[in-house]
Formats: structure tokens, sequence, C-alpha cells
């Protein structure tokens, strides 16, 4: 038998055609893309680590997402600190003093600062690395906080993302940076906050000076580079449109794409059970392989751990890259009273690697609270 015809020619000539027309109007696209992006674009957020975002779901459900990377093992363990710990910002003699509100569960980064957590009234706090961070100078004068202390001073004091707002507008602190533990380089964060309504907010400290970003539209977050860039990032690609293309490195520029078109893109499903396998999907999607690190930038490396904040069932999901399971902490059914609460630990061992299945809640155990780095 002949071969197959299609208008005189073989049906395999006519697809073998067909594909490379579609390569190649592809090729051109993605290269009319790159051509067509500005160069800032193109190349920002070559420093990058971690991810968030927060999800705005059927009900008034509302999730919060964040990825912790970097090339090794950040020391974590899950804390739970109740009411009325007396607090010091650990910035020397002018420290800043409070008395927790709110008690709350965190992650701590080498049990000396708080990385991530949700208190009880649903605010949830995450800190990301930003290269481009710039903290005042401190001359002991003013009330200091260091920057291990920045995260849990928020999530003590206040219920939510505009009461956080407020009081950080009037500046009551200079935030101070310190050192990376076991690194000779100054620690560069910015904060994100949300709370159970769905409100946002972006800190960062930018040649000095504090600078508020506040809205419930401002989702995603990632590292380089500041946030009035992300902002122009989103933009870009938001024209585009996911279903055409979307960027698929490591970089913090092309993980805040993904992330902002995937979070507004899965279905605000009515069983809580998808909609939290759907916003765990999307922080796996911009999670970086184990293993992977880029030398001289230990930001640009392996997800390490990632967490899921649900601030209407109060649920604070913990996932291991090194683990096989997702675990959680049932927030309700903890004790945060001033009077009876007590603090407590889980220690989940060297580069996360314990297992607990289901709720952990019981296997917390009494500990001494860690004090904040500083000085």
């Amino acid at each position: 038998m002949g071969q197959p015809e299609s208008n005189g020619a073989p049906i395999w000539r006519d697809c073998e055609r067909e594909a490379g027309m579609k390569f190649g109007m592809r090729s051109l696209m993605m290269a009319c893309v790159a051509m067509s992006m500005p160069f800032g674009l193109q190349y920002a957020g070559v420093a990058d680590a971690c991810t968030r975002f927060v999800y705005h779901g059927a009900h008034d459900e509302v999730m919060t997402a964040r990825s912790m990377d970097w090339k090794t093992d950040v020391g974590t363990n899950l804390w739970v600190f109740p009411r009325g710990m007396k607090r010091s910002g650990a910035a020397g003699p002018r420290s800043v003093e409070w008395v927790s509100r709110y008690g709350s569960v965190i992650a701590s980064g080498y049990d000396v600062s708080t990385t991530d957590g949700m208190n009880e009234a649903g605010l949830v706090a995450n800190v990301l690395w930003l290269a481009e961070s710039s903290y005042p100078q401190y001359d002991g004068k003013t009330p200091g906080l260091s920057l291990a202390a920045w995260a849990q001073y928020v999530l003590d004091n206040f219920a939510t993302v505009s009461e956080a707002v407020k009081a950080l507008e009037k500046a009551p602190f200079t935030v101070v940076a310190v050192k990376v533990p076991g690194e000779n380089r100054l620690a560069a964060l910015h904060l994100s906050l949300s709370d159970a309504s769905g409100d946002s907010a972006i800190i960062e400290y930018i040649d000095g000076k504090q600078v508020i970003h506040h809205s419930p539209a401002y989702q995603v977050m990632t590292n380089s580079p500041t946030f009035d860039k992300q902002l122009a990032l989103y933009e870009y690609w938001s024209q585009i449109g996911g279903t055409v293309m979307l960027p698929g490195t490591n970089r913090a520029a092309d993980r805040f794409a993904r992330a902002a078109f995937y979070v507004n893109a899965i279905p605000k499903s009515e069983s809580p059970m998808e909609a939290l396998a759907s916003v765990f999907s999307v922080i796996r999607n911009v999670s970086v392989p184990y293993g992977i690190s880029t030398p001289d930038e230990p930001n640009i490396s392996s997800t390490r751990w990632r967490t899921v904040a649900d601030q209407k069932r109060m649920l604070y999901f913990f996932e291991s890259a090194l683990t096989p399971n997702v675990f959680w902490v049932d927030m309700k059914a903890l004790d945060f009273s001033e009077k009876t609460g007590r603090v407590r630990k889980l220690e989940l061992g060297p580069n996360q690697s314990h297992i607990y299945a289901g709720m952990a809640n019981a296997q917390f155990r009494e500990a001494t609270p860690f004090a904040f780095l500083g000085q």
C-alpha cells in the first residue's frame, strides 16, 4: 500500500509542515516577548528567595501561602506563643518593649527570629529576602527593634492589616539590621501582612526609609526587585495572559508572574479541602527543586519548606521538602490565654526532616522561648 495522501502529498508531510509552522510561530512569539520586555524586567530578580501569595476564595475563604528557599538548613521549628508575653526588641538599651496582646503560631529561623506565622486573630506575617533593603542608621537614641523580631512584633500587637499599617506609619521604632547567622553579612528582608478579610500590605525599607504598599489587590510578593517594580512586572505579564505563556525559571520575577496568574486562575471551590489543594498546588509550582543552589547567592536555592495559613478555619499547615506529607496546627484548639497558656515548641529536626502526620497540636512540648537575635 502507498502512503495516505492529502491533496496529492503524504499526510505526514502536512503534519510536519504544520508542526514546523507552530514551532516557528511560538519561537517568534517568545523572541518578540523577550525583545519587547523592558530590560529591567527581563533581568529583575537575579537574587531571589521565597514566594508568598494570598488566595481569596468562596464564602470569604482566605489563605496565605509561602515558600522558604535557602541553600542551607534555616533551623526552623514551630512555636506556640501565648498572650501576655513580655518582649524586648533586642536592639540595645533603647529597645522597644511590649506585652503580647495576641497568641500566635510561628515558624522560626535558626530559633533566633520569626520568619512566618499567624496569630489568633487571623493576621499572617511573612518575611522574605529583599536584596535592595536598606535600613536606617541606628544611633541608639530612639526605640529600636531587631529585624529578627519584626514579624513577631506585628503578630503580638495587631489583629488586622489596617490596624498594623496605621501604627507602623507612625514609625514607632527603628528597625535594626542583624547579621545572617553563620554569615558575615546583614540580613535584608521585607515584610508581608495579610488578614482574615483578605487585606494585604507589603512593608519595605528602601534608602533607609519605610515604604508601605497597602491593598487587598497586593496578593503576591517574591523578592527582588522592590515591590513597586514587581507591580510593573505584574502589569506586563497580565497583558500577555497566563494561558498564552508564563515564564518558567526560578528567578523572583518569573515566580511572581506564575503565582499572580495561578492564584486567581484556580477555581474558587466551595470545598475548603479542594481550595487548600489548589493553594498548595500553586505554592509548589513556584517552588525551587530540592538540591538546586547558586554559588554566592544562597537565596537562589532549594525550597526547604512551605506553609499555608487558612485564616478562616484557623489552621496552619506545614510541608517540608524532606518529609512525605503535610501536617497542621489547629489554632482553635490551642490555649493562648495569659494565665494558663504556655510557650510550646514542635521540634522539626535537621532540615525539617522529622515526620508528623495530621493535626500536630499534641506533639508540641513546653519550652523556654528563644531570644531574638540582636545587639
